[in-house]
């Protein structure tokens, strides 16, 4: 669906997951932004942001605890790309895109500094950067932590950050893109069973600035990534991707806030998830702000969701809110469907297993996300973790 207007229009909390849709008048313009948790009251599960989270689960990340230790970091890294650790009072952590919501403020201030990839301006990498974060404790351990990639103007690097092992992890990871720079990053959360990852991602983009962002998240009990965009100069592109597979009992959360603020620059969200398995739920909320001032904004974003077995519940609520009528394009999409059996049966009957028609069926759902990776090694280990899904989740 495109979507063209003449004059300012709010479209909010247009719910394509099941029940009536909600008319919510609030403007995402004045969201909260704060280093200071104190600004962000501890939610009651009432309010929108929180109102699909299940906030028993989050446990000790609501309430600040201090952390139980660090993750291990380990690093595969190109010649050029810098790894350090910065101070909680350097004031470069003052700089970076603010947190937007309790726990990603919470980490911000608890994870005593930062871990800083830093690309050097008009860097051309020919193989990824891979920081590899992983819990070595328990699934109860509450474990906070702030990731900072910073790529130079004119660069172009690719950044994989993969999340493994066990924790009860509150994240802030700041992206800060220079002018005419591009970045291809990929987030990996794989965690152990009972594990729990609530993180803010939040992306600066500088003038004609590109960002390529999938988010994969496979592992976990809960696992809810906030993404959002700000643009600080015209020309601005970014692609923001998501892949993600719930299994019986797994709660997984996407939420993403597009904010057009320059003129001339571009968005488009694409997510697709599968769910298998009783009280598997996944939820999708994408918002986006063209302000008045955004002329010339070309957006479009995408849900898509792929119920395997009964039990299983997909939340899908696209958000769109225009406060100018020049804009090249705005729209969205958003859809939640059984697994086709017709095709299921159209694949055996040419002599496919049923097995083998399935995993074909999934991967193909999957396979525009997939192609966009362009890191193989990566896009094979994905490959074989969905099948791994699937073998897992059959009885």
């Amino acid at each position: 669906m495109t979507e063209s207007v003449l004059a300012p229009v709010v479209v909010k909390e247009h719910s394509h997951g099941g029940g009536a849709p909600v008319v919510d008048v609030r403007s995402r313009a004045d969201s909260v932004r704060s280093f200071d948790p104190a600004d962000f009251p501890r939610p009651s599960g009432r309010e929108e942001d929180w109102r699909f989270t299940p906030l028993d689960t989050l446990g000790g990340l609501l309430d600040g605890e201090p952390s139980a230790h660090r993750l291990s970091v380990s690093s595969e890294l190109p010649d050029g790309v810098e790894l350090r650790t910065v101070g909680a009072d350097d004031p470069f952590l003052r700089s970076v895109p603010a947190p937007v919501d309790r726990v990603s403020a919470f980490a911000a201030t608890r994870s005593e500094g930062a871990l800083v990839v830093s690309v050097p301006k008009e860097a051309q990498l020919d193989e990824p950067a891979v920081v590899r974060l992983t819990g070595t404790g328990s699934a109860a351990d509450v474990v906070w932590g702030h990731v900072v990639v910073e790529v130079g103007a004119f660069a172009k690097a690719t950044v994989v950050l993969e999340h493994d092992g066990a924790a009860r992890y509150g994240a802030e990871v700041s992206v800060v893109v220079g002018d005419g720079a591009s970045l291809e990053l990929v987030s990996v959360q794989g965690w152990d069973d009972g594990s729990v990852h609530a993180a803010h991602h939040g992306v600066r983009l500088g003038r004609d600035a590109r960002i390529s962002s999938t988010q994969v998240t496979l592992g976990g009990e809960l696992v809810r990534v906030v993404e959002t965009v700000e643009y600080t100069g015209p020309g601005g592109d970014a692609e923001l991707r998501g892949l993600y597979f719930a299994d019986s009992g797994q709660h997984q959360e996407h939420r993403l806030f597009v904010d057009h603020s320059q003129p001339n620059c571009r968005s488009r969200v694409t997510y697709k998830g599968a769910l298998q398995g009783e009280s598997a739920h996944t939820v999708w909320v994408g918002d986006v702000l063209i302000r008045a001032e955004a002329g010339g904004t070309d957006t479009y974003e995408l849900n898509r969701n792929l119920i395997l077995t009964d039990g299983a519940r997909a939340d899908s609520v696209p958000n769109l809110e225009i406060e100018t009528g020049e804009i090249e394009g705005a729209g969205h999409a958003s859809a939640t469907g059984r697994f086709d059996d017709e095709q299921l049966f159209y694949l055996q009957a040419r002599g496919i297993p049923e097995d083998e028609a399935r995993r074909l069926v999934v991967q193909g759902f999957f396979v525009d996300v997939l192609q966009k990776i362009t890191v193989p090694a990566v896009r094979e280990r994905l490959i074989a973790a969905i099948e791994a899904e699937l073998a897992g989740g059959r009885a």
